[in-house]
């Protein structure tokens, strides 16, 4: 069965569909979690360079979101959330798609390497070429375990953001890196889990696909307790104030409650939200909450 890119003949694409071959609402959490690593980082940095810097970020995520529906268009034709992307519906030629990601990539690392420094332009290639070639190419198609591994992709801005401003990296950034590398299991499964026949359908080995509903809750809830940890450990190591560890406390122990109940579902809910729906929902609130916690916290130290 033909997909839809491959049905008709691209139709003319316009700026908005150059626009959403760059994931815009993921960007929306990289771009924050950048700006938030580089304005809690000890040295400040001038707007100009900073607006930069968050450009750069904001460039090479949509970079590699272009890439990644470049090379994923078969998948996405198969699943209902994603067949209107411009690809899967026919809007835009897979070429097109592939030449604005890799110019876009470029031109992000080389405006990070003239305006900013050499390590936050060697994080910001990492996590471009991690999240087209290992995770996309390598492990989306072949393991389960592909968010596990694959999270690390979305888990260096707050690194690049830090090294925009300081030009190094250091223990803070680091746990900011292990805190959204641990998130994102328990975010992608539980929405994973409601989207189960997508994946299914497009024969992605998701882990609710290969190992069941039951598994894959159980390892919501044990991979919600080191990101508690990693999440909390800012505070008791001394490298944030009281803002940021209580705020840190409470959004965990929510996200914790919510994690528990996840796990031990076994019927539908009778409000008909079920609970890895809530889960989904909380756990983006869950990081612009901490992230921004954070930037207080430093203004207020």
């Amino acid at each position: 069965m033909m997909s839809a890119a491959n049905a008709n003949p691209a139709l003319p694409a316009d700026w908005r569909d150059f626009l959403a071959l760059t994931k815009p609402r993921v960007m929306t959490l990289v771009v924050f979690t950048g700006l938030c690593g580089m304005l809690a980082a000890p040295v400040p940095i001038h707007p100009v360079l900073g607006f930069t810097a968050i450009l750069c970020i904001a460039l090479g995520a949509g970079a590699a979101g272009a890439l990644n529906q470049w090379y994923e268009a078969d998948l996405d034709a198969k699943m209902k959330r994603t067949q209107g992307r411009p690809l899967p519906a026919g809007r835009m030629e897979r070429q097109s798609a592939l030449h604005f990601g890799v110019w876009l990539a470029a031109f992000s690392l080389f405006l990070m390497y003239v305006a900013i420094n050499w390590v936050a332009t060697l994080i910001l290639a990492v996590s471009i070429l991690f999240y087209v070639f290992v995770y996309t190419i390598w492990l989306k198609r072949r393991t389960p375990q592909n968010i596990v591994i694959g999270g690390a992709a979305g888990a260096f801005p707050p690194l690049i953001g830090w090294a925009a401003a300081t030009g190094d990296v250091a223990t803070l950034p680091l746990l900011l890196f292990a805190l959204i590398f641990l998130w994102t299991p328990p975010h992608f499964w539980a929405l994973a889990l409601f989207v189960k026949t997508d994946y299914a359908n497009a024969g992605v080995p998701m882990l609710p696909v290969v190992a069941g509903e039951r598994t894959t809750r159980i390892q919501i809830g044990l991979y919600t307790l080191p990101m508690i940890a990693a999440a909390a450990a800012p505070w008791p190591l001394g490298l944030t104030g009281m803002v940021y560890g209580l705020t840190a406390a409470l959004m965990s122990g929510i996200f914790l409650a919510m994690a528990v109940q996840v796990a031990t579902r076994r019927t539908a809910p009778e409000d008909g939200m079920i609970p890895e729906k809530r889960l989904f929902k909380f756990s983006i609130l869950y990081l612009f909450v901490l992230f921004g916690a954070l930037v207080i916290d430093r203004w207020v130290g």
